[in-house]
């Protein structure tokens, strides 16, 4: 119940409410939970406290409201386990997961273009390199929790764009092309916010918070074969990280 005579915000106490209950399964996911006037008659507190507290667990991704119907409890975040985290995941060239992929466009950009990418393909910028460039976003239990860019070359894929259109498995992408098989990712992770775009596509307002990881994929000759830039929905997601002392 909430305590008015307690140091704690009543703000805070109710959210503490409303967590507890999410915890316990008496919001179960996807569940509607009562409106601000009925938290409001059930522990006779004014509907600003209400709002503040309804309002703080959506921003943190507990909640999340549908125009016309109400508040309704998120799923639960999915997990991107650093220990086991390849830097493969949202790969064209090397992720079989081809279900929870949803391809948005794929199209041909001059390399001088994409000023980075050049660089990162070790590419001159005089050069007339080009690139498939694919934007799809990934889905898990129907959630939309990244959107993705990938660029691959043409000239060492010159057939990638049929057939990621043919919604070929990687296998057969990459048959008969053994040196230019991925075998190693680089990664670095950022915190970003949505723009206008990726805010429509992942169903999210402009300024969301995002976790932006790219990743650099080479062959084992050490050629770079894909460069992906994934942001994922920091409400959607959290990062798990698991260190042992180095003994002596």
């Amino acid at each position: 119940m909430i305590n008015k005579y307690s140091d704690i915000p009543l703000y805070c106490q109710l959210k503490n409410i409303i967590m507890a209950n999410i915890e316990s399964g008496v919001y179960p996911p996807d569940s509607k939970i009562p409106s601000e006037q009925e938290f409001c008659e059930l522990y006779n507190i004014s509907r600003p406290t209400v709002r503040q507290a309804i309002s703080e667990l959506t921003n943190n991704g507990y909640l999340y409201k549908e125009k016309g119907k109400g508040t309704f409890v998120s799923r639960p975040k999915t997990s991107i386990d650093v220990k086991t985290y390849t830097g493969f995941t949202d790969s064209i060239l090397d992720n079989e997961l081809t279900d929870n992929r949803e391809v948005l466009s794929v199209e041909t950009v001059e390399g001088k273009e994409c000023g980075k990418i050049l660089e990162i393909f070790k590419a001159n910028s005089g050069q007339s390199t080009q690139f498939a460039k694919v934007v799809f976003r990934t889905k898990h239990d129907d959630d939309v929790f990244s959107f993705n860019t990938s660029f691959i070359p043409l000239n060492l894929f010159p057939d990638i764009i049929d057939d990621i259109k043919n919604k070929k498995a990687s296998h057969d992408i990459l048959r008969g092309k053994y040196p230019l098989v991925p075998v190693k990712s680089s990664s670095s992770l950022e915190v970003v916010f949505t723009d206008s775009k990726e805010a429509q596509y992942l169903m999210v307002q402009p300024g969301h918070p995002l976790l932006k990881i790219t990743n650099t994929i080479t062959s084992k000759s050490g050629q770079v074969v894909e460069y992906v830039i994934s942001k994922y929905r920091s409400d959607k997601c959290r990062l798990i990280f698991e260190n042992y002392k180095r003994q002596i």
